[in-house]
């Protein structure tokens, strides 16, 4: 027998019995989703997503103003872009509160304190550049931040992991978007071109 044949013979089944299943499905109901088989710390995702909450409501309040406020001859275009990015910045914010909740948690809504348990700022800005400026910065930290928590959730938590994997996708394609936007009203490139 070789050593491979003996480690597969004593190691665990890659499925659980099916009767297996059933047992621990009817056990502690009290827990809601959250079996046995969670591999995370259960209150620290829920205080996490809590301020990932609020870095979303930031961005959604951020956006929004933009959209209404930003002026100028070229400005236009620039306002239904911050308004396409509040909108998917709410959908975001809508699929975190309801991981929280799924979580057993309670979505904090709650305006008091959002600035700091936010990780991006709300800065206005004082033309449109700079609006855009203070969108692609915050979109940077949002890049940065999400790929961290994708490390930390990976296997314990794989359902928040995805989500917040489908919101990176969307976060990075506002920040190129950011980036383009100021290419275009700056007129020179901000990336290396290589």
């Amino acid at each position: 027998m070789t050593a491979t044949n003996s480690a597969s013979k004593t190691a665990q089944p890659f499925l659980t019995d099916v009767k297996e299943l059933r047992r621990r499905a009817r056990q502690h109901l009290e827990t809601g989703n959250i079996t046995e088989t969670y591999g995370g710390d259960v209150k620290q995702a829920i205080e996490i997503l809590q301020n990932v909450l609020a870095t979303e409501i930031v961005c959604v309040l951020r956006y929004t103003m933009h959209s209404i406020a930003a002026t100028g001859i070229a400005s236009e275009s620039v306002k239904d872009e911050f308004a396409q990015h509040a909108k998917e910045e709410q959908e975001h914010m809508t699929m975190v509160a309801e991981r929280i909740n799924q979580l057993g948690g309670k979505p904090n809504f709650n305006p008091e304190g959002l600035a700091s348990r936010s990780a991006s700022q709300y800065a206005e800005g004082e033309n449109l550049i700079d609006m855009i400026k203070e969108n692609y910065i915050a979109e940077r930290i949002a890049v940065d931040h999400y790929r961290e928590l994708i490390r930390y959730f990976a296997d314990n938590d794989p359902t928040t992991r995805v989500m917040l994997e489908g919101i990176l996708g969307t976060e990075e394609e506002h920040a190129n978007d950011m980036h383009d936007l100021l290419v275009a009203h700056e007129g020179k490139p901000m990336l290396p071109s290589d």
